[in-house]
């Protein structure tokens, strides 16, 4: 059983591990190519969200409110993802 603590560690701890995919990628690959601007927004997304959800852990009691809670949070992060990747909602953030 984890502790608190491993559980906090565990939840920041994954935004690093998600960076280190593209980091490889920009590293071993010439076909990849994100720029410092990009791993911020990444990085920014993935810590936020990491934020929201520890704070729906501490905060919230009922474990069905909490697993709803984070379901949105994560599809939130998910649209603002592949509007900033492809822009399917074509607002300006998505470069059209």
């Amino acid at each position: 059983m984890m502790t608190q603590k491993q559980k906090t560690i565990t939840i920041y701890a994954l935004p690093l591990a998600l960076l280190c995919i593209p980091l490889l990628g920009n590293v071993l690959s010439k076909e990849f190519n994100w720029s410092a601007s990009d791993f911020l927004v990444a990085g920014a997304l993935l810590f936020i969200t990491a934020f929201m959800i520890n704070l729906v852990r501490s905060k919230i009691k009922k474990q069905s409110h909490r697993i709803l809670i984070c379901i949105v949070i994560l599809l939130t992060l998910a649209l603002i993802w592949a509007e900033l990747a492809v822009g399917i909602f074509g607002s300006p953030f998505a470069g059209s």
